[in-house]
């Protein structure tokens, strides 16, 4: 199984002038892309990317981007429209026309090629970025971290780079062994006063939200938030590693798709709520879960987050009365837990009993224990 893994590397060793020089090739090929994505629009009909001969990539004009890159920009506009088109699918009605911004650009060899430095101990590569038109050639200076050099000597450096004005993505391509076959498997809830509550009885992060609170009460854009929202992915890395080293054959999440749309609007959250929901970053905790489940051949699993927190794993009763704060308590047979833990069981007793309970046998479950039930 292959894995594509992503890391970027900063562009604080390149000069003002060629950031600047960057920063207008950037906004020129934003304008030829959104050339492209109107053309496409008004069509209708998508081309395929093998599809895209000189009639097409030359509808731009005025422009002095080269004919090579133009094709690039045309490709991408091709990728922004099917995704736009897709996300709303369900809602044409409020489907807009998708807009570059002219951040970035994706490129491949064609563009752009990575270059050791045996000159320079400051760096270790230049990217070299041709073939961009009206005398635009350039160099960028670029540093290696640790998790560059990691991930190199893990799989496969791609020939294909996101560039910005502020850093370079880089992408690699790793092998991955099949996934465990084990029965180990811990449903895990996801909160603020504990990041990880699992099925096992285990609270992991208890201290995130003392993390999120240093975020908030911080001024906005100041280096101490920059510093702050640091810290708190770094807590969150820690917590992925601590489940990870738990050696469990299957984690199985609750799906939080959305989970402030329209919360702002409809009144759902209170702006408190709303906004720790966003500090907390719950889409890059549930990512960097999913990753290291990759990388460790651990099955990666989600269930629809309906009720988990409110029903009893003991008798199935439903009810939102069942929960106060973090206590829960079944009003209909008086079973007590722990809120959290209590929804990690339904979380792993969904997952089992549900949609996918072919795969896994409740009485073949390891590591699981149900505390107070009987």
């Amino acid at each position: 199984m292959k894995l594509i893994r992503s890391t970027k590397c900063s562009l604080k060793f390149a000069t003002k002038s060629k950031i600047e020089e960057l920063q207008t090739i950037l906004t020129e090929y934003g304008k030829v892309c959104n050339v492209f994505i109107k053309h496409f629009w008004d069509n209708g009909n998508l081309p395929s990317k093998s599809e895209l001969l000189k009639d097409i990539v030359d509808l731009p004009k005025d422009t002095w981007l080269s004919a090579r890159l133009r094709k690039v920009a045309a490709r991408e506009a091709i990728d922004m429209v099917k995704a736009t088109r897709e996300r709303w699918k369900d809602k044409p009605n409020k489907m807009a026309m998708p807009v570059h911004k002219g951040k970035r650009m994706h490129v491949s060899c064609t563009i752009a090629d990575l270059i050791d430095s045996k000159e320079s101990v400051e760096f270790d590569a230049w990217l070299h970025i041709a073939s961009v038109g009206d005398k635009h050639i350039m160099d960028l200076p670029i540093k290696y971290h640790k998790h560059f050099n990691k991930l190199n000597l893990q799989g496969k450096r791609l020939n294909s780079y996101i560039i910005t004005d502020r850093y370079l993505q880089f992408s690699f391509e790793i092998e991955t062994l099949p996934k465990k076959e084990g029965n180990r498997v811990i449903g895990i809830d996801s909160g603020i006063n504990a990041l990880a509550s699992l099925s096992n009885r285990m609270q992991l992060g208890t201290d995130i939200k003392s993390c999120i609170e240093r975020v908030k009460r911080c001024k906005h854009g100041s280096n101490g938030q920059k510093q702050a929202r640091r810290a708190l992915k770094q807590r969150i890395d820690e917590v992925v590693q601590e489940i990870i080293k738990l050696d469990p054959d299957m984690v199985v999440v609750e799906k939080l798709k959305d989970l402030g749309k329209n919360t702002k609007v409809k009144r759902l959250l209170t702006k408190n709520i709303r906004r720790s929901i966003g500090i907390w970053n719950w889409k890059y905790w549930l990512k960097r879960l999913e990753m290291a489940c990759e990388l460790n051949r651990v099955k990666f699993r989600t269930v629809a987050p309906f009720y988990t927190s409110t029903t009893c794993p003991k008798c199935g009763y439903s009810d939102r009365m069942n929960r106060n704060l973090e206590i829960f308590r079944c009003l209909k047979c008086s079973h007590e837990d722990n809120a959290d833990l209590n929804a990690s069981l339904n979380i792993l007793l969904r997952f089992i009993t549900g949609l996918y309970g072919a795969c896994c046998k409740p009485e073949e479950v390891m590591n699981f224990n149900f505390g107070k039930i009987s």
